[in-house]
């Protein structure tokens, strides 16, 4: 009888599942939230866009929520990049919160990201079961109106603001206003009627305080440098 002559054994390998790169998956996650909100987007429209299947969703993000709640820091740490450098200008405080405005116009029109704002009116109705989520951007939104409110709270010490200045309210005017341009914005707006709304918007301004009279011993040394 014949035998046949035994060829090398086939192994056989294990499937493994597609790897991907999680900071890129994250960011196209916060752009759909950022598009369709929390309740708008479904679990199978994220895997979609993700490009990743259910196993590796869970294993990466655990659930939807925490997902949403990562991708909302992504949103802020980006944002605060250009609201902290507008706010913080080496400037006087109208100028720094005309900057931030202006900023906020161009951001929130740009070509390459949904218009508007992720955060300024995110989870506003939700079920009692979602109170976390609305409760961390609700917090995003209070920071911001905070740090302005310190912005102008050093306006005051620095003397270009007047003392008699309703530091809270004031900032909560120009909070107000950055997210009714990001509402505008999302319906279609312009950067160049944003822009109009930010010019607009600045003549609430406070009066700047009248200067403060010189000291004697600044008109002495001015004196004796004839300077004055």
């Amino acid at each position: 009888m014949a035998v046949r002559e035994k060829g090398p054994i086939a192994k056989r390998t294990r499937g493994r599942p597609k790897t991907f790169d999680r900071s890129v998956a994250l960011h196209q996650a916060m752009k759909l939230f950022w598009e369709r909100g929390y309740i708008g987007t479904s679990f199978d429209d994220l895997i979609a866009v993700m490009g990743i299947n259910p196993s590796s969703f869970y294993n990466a993000f655990g659930s939807k929520e925490q997902l949403y709640h990562e991708a909302a820091e992504a949103y802020a740490a980006q944002s605060r990049k250009w609201f902290v450098a507008e706010l913080e200008a080496a400037t006087d405080t109208r100028t720094a919160f005309h900057r931030l405005l202006q900023a906020a116009a161009r951001e929130f029109t740009r070509d390459d990201l949904p218009a508007g704002c992720m955060i300024s009116l995110a989870c506003m109705h939700v079920p009692p079961a979602l109170s976390g989520v609305r409760d961390m951007v609700a917090a995003y939104r209070c920071g911001a109106q905070a740090a302005m409110a310190d912005r102008i709270q050093r306006g005051i010490k620095e003397g270009d603001v007047p003392d008699s200045t309703n530091v809270q309210a004031l900032a909560a005017f120009y909070s107000a206003l950055s997210r009714g341009m990001a509402v505008l914005a999302r319906d279609g707006a312009t950067q160049d009627l944003l822009l109009e709304i930010a010019d607009i918007g600045m003549r609430a301004w406070p009066p700047a305080p009248p200067p403060q009279p010189k000291s004697a011993k600044l008109r002495r040394i001015l004196r004796r440098s004839r300077l004055l």
